[in-house]
């Protein structure tokens, strides 16, 4: 698949060429991709990156300055939000506080003129689907944060929009909660068959529920594809080290041979690996994600000396730092597969990696 994500499934929105300006700043230069129907499709980025601008701008709060927008084939730029067949379920809920929840999610089918019976039967289908139909005459008060958050999704999927967009909704609820919460979010996109847009700059949870990703950083795409090739693939070196983390290491390309490079390593060992644009005399950077690296050593590896710097114990998981002397290493070993068997500070130790686990990224 090329970068803009295009398809020949059905697409829910088409972004050709969109860009956006304050003024004299440019919160996002032009792109171009494809969304598509009854896909779970993440923004992710860092702050200021132009994902919640791009949201924005699909949602009708703000008009691109460059670029269309199509929804199903139809351009909607000019269309007011009301207009859309989008709703949006922001990061701070926006619950009404003088109404049960019965009346918030009933709300936008009021406005749009939907008769009594039908109105009162869909509010009942949407506090099913999200379990909060025995808190129907509650108030928003009364509710813990990620039940106010269902309530929030079930007023946004009530009027059967044909996108979903979702503005970091999980972000102000605690670590457990969020969990629980994501596991909820993928099975409300499946059961319900609406295209989802989801923003976030929270890796982990672009992982967790994405059908693809879209990794945003300075106002442009830099890669879109699913989870495991964005992980697994990157792009570049701002993908790699902003999806999960990785162990850089500057390398020097001896020669590329299609989608191969080798290259000399401040390890002291030549390898070839798969590269992404590397170029013999330019800059290159060697990437291997820290549960890629063996501890101890395996047999048929390339092997490196080193000394035991530092360990962190994270429950399922030690992060240790081996000094090489020429590069110091982060690896990541399952203390199931350990046996409990821990490593000491200042203890040597070799370590080793596939050359296959390694990606050679260009500047």
């Amino acid at each position: 698949m090329d970068n803009n994500g295009s398809s020949e499934q059905a697409k829910a929105v088409e972004i050709r060429g969109v860009s956006k300006s304050f003024g004299s700043y440019q919160a996002l230069k032009p792109v171009t991709f494809d969304i598509r129907e009854n896909e779970f499709f993440t923004l992710l980025g860092p702050s200021g990156c132009g994902k919640t601008t791009l949201l924005r701008m699909i949602a009708g709060f703000e008009q691109p300055s460059g670029g269309e927008i199509l929804l199903r084939g139809a351009d909607i730029r000019g269309l007011p939000p009301h207009k859309r067949r989008v709703n949006t379920v922001f990061q701070s809920y926006a619950l009404f506080p003088h109404m049960t929840l019965s009346q918030n999610v009933a709300f936008g089918l009021e406005n749009l003129g939907w008769a009594k019976e039908r109105r009162e039967a869909r509010v009942a289908d949407m506090l099913r689907l999200v379990h909060m139909e025995q808190f129907a005459a509650r108030r928003p008060q009364q509710l813990s944060g990620g039940q106010r958050q269902r309530i929030a999704l079930a007023r946004a999927l009530a009027p059967e929009p044909e996108v979903l967009l979702l503005d970091e909704p999980l972000s102000a609820l605690d670590l457990k909660l969020r969990q629980a919460m994501r596991d909820e979010l993928r099975t409300l996109q499946r059961q319900t068959g609406i295209t989802f847009v989801f923003v976030t700059h929270d890796q982990e949870e672009a992982l967790d529920m994405s059908d693809r990703i879209c990794v945003l950083g300075d106002g442009e795409i830099q890669q879109i594809g699913t989870p495991a090739a964005i992980y697994e693939e990157p792009s570049n070196r701002f993908v790699a080290d902003f999806i999960g983390e990785t162990n850089f290491l500057e390398a020097g390309v001896l020669s590329v041979d299609g989608d191969n490079a080798t290259v000399s390593t401040p390890l002291g060992v030549t390898l070839s690996a798969p590269q992404k644009r590397a170029a013999v005399g330019g800059q290159a950077w060697m990437s291997i994600r820290p549960e890629k690296i063996s501890l101890p050593a395996r047999p048929g590896q390339i092997a490196v000396d080193g000394t035991i710097e530092g360990a962190n114990y994270l429950g399922g998981y030690t992060y240790y730092v081996v000094d090489t002397g020429a590069a110091k290493l982060r690896v990541s070993k399952r203390n199931a597969a350990s046996r409990g068997r821990m490593f000491e500070v200042g203890q040597p130790i070799k370590v080793s990696f596939a050359a296959e686990s390694v990606r050679i990224l260009g500047a």
